[in-house]
């Protein structure tokens, strides 16, 4: 079953439910991943609609920050809910060791030794791992590390 058809069995079941959060949460992912394949003109695979979901995943963290800043507890929470709804769609994260391997693999690979080569290394990084599911942010700044520690 593919993502799109997994969000809209969730979403009829969400319906018969009567859960409210739940369904405002999938028909957001559905309208993301409807309004991605209008502007390309063509159905998304499972990749590009992944990515969406880490794009909402990484605006709801993004949110919850802000929220707890704000002291807006009570939004903040609402956003952690729905945060929770949409990691379920996601594939398992890579772990730090994974994320080390692929860095490891990626500086040798590449045959990195400073900074000026941090973009190569992290695009060969996040190509290793593939149908894992990769903060960005943290995967980079590991890589800074890796390569300050090399300099």
């Amino acid at each position: 079953m593919s993502l799109s058809e997994r969000i809209q069995k969730d979403l009829v079941d969400a319906m018969r439910a009567k859960d409210e959060l739940r369904l405002s949460v999938l028909r957001g992912m559905k309208a993301a991943i409807k309004h991605k394949e209008v502007e390309k003109i063509r159905t998304l695979d499972e990749v590009e609609s992944i990515q969406i979901l880490q794009t909402l995943v990484k605006q709801r963290k993004e949110s919850i920050e802000q929220f707890s800043k704000g002291n807006r507890p009570e939004l903040a929470d609402k956003e952690t809910k729905e945060l929770a709804i949409l990691e379920t769609y996601l594939p398992a994260s890579a772990s730090n060791a994974e994320m080390n391997a692929a860095i490891d693999k990626a500086i040798a690979e590449t045959g990195a030794n400073s900074m000026k080569q941090m973009g190569a290394v992290v695009k060969a990084a996040k190509s290793a791992l593939e149908g894992k599911s990769v903060d960005g942010k943290a995967l980079s700044d590991l890589v800074r590390e890796r390569l300050a520690k090399l300099a």
